[in-house]
């Protein structure tokens, strides 16, 4: 099953991110690494923030689908017309791979570790 798991942005500084998107903005948050990554609780989809060390997109924006198998989905949107980007590789929390669709919009494929 694919579903969206998190819309995600990058920012040069998370802890400042988070100050605005959470005092700012209210946004909930849901979970922190640091400054590599926050998550925020965006009313049925996850909003994350990446900070450097975890900026898979190249700093643009892009929805990142949850899916059971990434290498399994990989193939099928190569061979669907996406380009691979980035990965599969293993992040801190997931594997994921960052692919760009045949418009050229990035987005990232990721599943938890087992």
């Amino acid at each position: 099953m694919t579903r969206i798991g998190n819309v995600l942005y990058v920012a040069k500084d998370v802890d400042e991110a988070v100050r605005f998107y959470r005092d700012a903005l209210g946004l909930a948050v849901k979970f922190t690494d640091g400054d590599r990554f926050a998550a925020f609780d965006g009313g049925g989809t996850t909003f994350a923030v990446a900070g450097p060390g975890e900026d898979v997109t190249g700093g643009v924006p892009a929805v990142s689908f949850k899916v059971d198998d990434v290498a399994g989905a990989v193939e099928r949107l190569t061979a669907a017309g996406a380009r691979l980007v980035r990965g599969p590789e293993e992040g801190p929390h997931e594997i994921r791979a960052v692919l760009r669709d045949p418009a050229g919009n990035a987005f990232v494929l990721y599943s938890p570790r087992p």
